[in-house]
C-alpha cells in the first residue's frame, strides 16, 4: 500500500490539533506515517539537541542510531544543508551510517518550527532501492510544515 498524502495529512491534523509538545507531535506523526506505506521500513525523528548534533526521537521500526553529528550520514546532510536528502541507494552515499543492514534507500527532511529554526529531521528508510520520489518529498514536507511550523 502506498501512502495517500492528502488523507494522511488530514488525519495527522485532526490527531495533533491543539497539541504543542514536540515529542507528542513527533510520536503521532511517526506512527501515522509508518503504518501508511509498506515502503516505510523505519520511520523516525532525530532531534537537534546541541549545536551540530542530532539525537534519536520517537520512531517506529528496529533500533536506530542514538546520536548523529551534522557532519555524518544522510540525516546529518539534511540537518547541515537544510535540504531534503533523497538517496536511491544508501551504499552509494559517501558517509552513509548503517544503523540497519536492511536499509537500501532513504529520504530525510529537515523539520523547522514556526520561526524557521531547525528542530529535527524526519528520516524514513526503505528496504527497497529507489523507494522514494518527488511526490514523497512534497507530501512529507507538507505534513511537517502543517504540524511543526503551522505553514501548510
Amino acid at each position: 500500500m502506498r501512502i495517500d498524502y492528502d488523507s494522511t495529512a488530514r488525519t495527522i491534523a485532526a490527531l495533533t490539533e491543539g497539541e504543542s509538545d514536540l515529542v507528542a507531535l513527533m510520536a503521532t506523526v511517526v506512527c501515522e506515517l509508518h503504518h501508511a506505506d509498506d515502503r516505510f521500513d523505519w520511520t523516525g525523528f532525530y532531534r537537534v539537541t546541541a549545536p551540530g548534533m542530532l539525537k534519536i526521537g520517537p520512531y517506529q521500526g528496529g533500533h536506530g542510531c542514538l546520536s548523529i553529528p551534522f557532519s555524518r550520514g544522510v540525516c546529518g546532510a539534511a540537518a547541515r544543508t537544510g535540504d531534503v536528502q533523497r538517496v536511491d541507494d544508501v551504499h552509494a552515499f559517501s558517509g552513509h551510517i548503517a544503523c540497519s543492514a536492511t536499509t537500501r534507500s532513504e529520504i530525510v527532511l529537515p523539520v523547522r518550527d514556526a520561526d524557521g529554526t531547525l528542530i529535527a529531521v524526519l528520516d524514513i528508510d526503505s528496504d527497497a532501492l529507489a523507494a522514494f520520489d518527488g511526490r514523497d518529498a512534497d507530501g512529507l514536507a507538507h505534513i511537517l510544515a502543517q504540524v511543526f511550523s503551522g505553514r501548510a
